[in-house]
């Protein structure tokens, strides 16, 4: 079940990929666990990006929203918000996204 969060969507966010892009994820799911060290440089990005003055959402498909906090607690990367539903932003920053550009270029990726 997804848990329902309000999250004011402002010029100013950017929302950031948990796993493989903070979280290293190096044995893909696994068990489900939150089991690896943060992505090299993952820390200080995330703060230099706070501190221009941008919103920091982190988006997930884990349903365990309380054990990411922690794990981010733990770790000292600081965001403001933590969802499982696709946040409003001005820039997403994910590991397996692809920007589109034309279907027709969407199609060749296949």
């Amino acid at each position: 079940m997804r848990e329902n969060i309000k999250i004011e969507v402002t010029q100013k966010t950017i929302a950031i990929d948990f796993d493989g892009v903070i979280h290293k994820y190096s044995k893909a799911w696994h068990d489900g666990t939150i089991y690896d060290e943060p992505v090299e440089g993952a820390r200080d990005a995330i703060r230099l990006i706070k501190n221009k003055g941008f919103k920091v959402v982190v988006f997930t498909a884990r349903p365990d929203l309380p054990g990411i906090r922690e794990w981010l607690k733990k770790h000292n990367i600081k965001v403001d918000d933590v969802t499982n539903t696709k946040p409003g932003a001005v820039m997403y920053i994910d590991d397996r996204a692809v920007r589109f550009t034309h279907w027709r270029d969407m199609l060749n990726y296949l």
